[in-house]
């Protein structure tokens, strides 16, 4: 079996998509994945499976959610090596540790769209696109960041999730 870690997109943020992790564990577990943990409330999700292909333990992941607790979430699911890769290549290095975050996408955005995305501005943020990640050095702090997760989906017309460097962090530590 391998490990896999799932982003849950927009659960339990603001007071809407609220999903108790207990109750979503139990779920996870019921639909055939192991060792299911969470980490936070806010949708970091790691268990072990058999299955191979990241876009069906999502889609499966997808529709436990929407049968259980009926709600639409987006589910991003990745491995432990990917989210490695994705902090060793954090391009900001003068960045404070706190301002550090991650806009994982759900897929590779159209080249067209990639290219306007580019031309942006932000006069208190940096950022810098990948295919799978959009990496924000926030020096105001999220809270205060013209560059969101809303703007990143609409700009780019993908599903994405935000993370910052702490969470990043511990689910590498969860993985083992």
């Amino acid at each position: 079996m391998k490990k896999y870690i799932a982003f849950l997109r927009g659960i339990n943020v603001g007071g809407n998509k609220k999903i108790k992790m207990i109750t979503l564990r139990a779920s996870i577990e019921k639909a055939g994945f192991k060792k299911v943990q969470s980490y936070i409330q806010s949708g970091n999700i790691l268990f072990n499976c058999n299955q191979e292909s990241v876009l069906s333990i999502s889609k499966k992941i997808e529709a436990v959610i929407l049968k259980d607790f009926r709600l639409e979430v987006p589910v991003l699911v990745t491995t432990k090596e990917s989210i490695m890769s994705i902090l060793k290549d954090y391009p900001f290095t003068n960045s404070e540790e706190k301002n550090q975050y991650f806009v994982l996408l759900h897929n590779s955005p159209d080249k067209a769209l990639v290219e306007n995305f580019n031309t942006l501005k932000f006069e208190t943020e940096d950022y810098y696109l990948t295919e799978n990640c959009v990496y924000l050095d926030c020096k105001q702090g999220a809270g205060k960041a013209k560059l969101n997760n809303n703007l990143v989906e609409k700009k780019l017309k993908v599903t994405a999730t935000t993370r910052n460097l702490k969470t990043m962090q511990k689910i590498v530590e969860l993985a083992g």
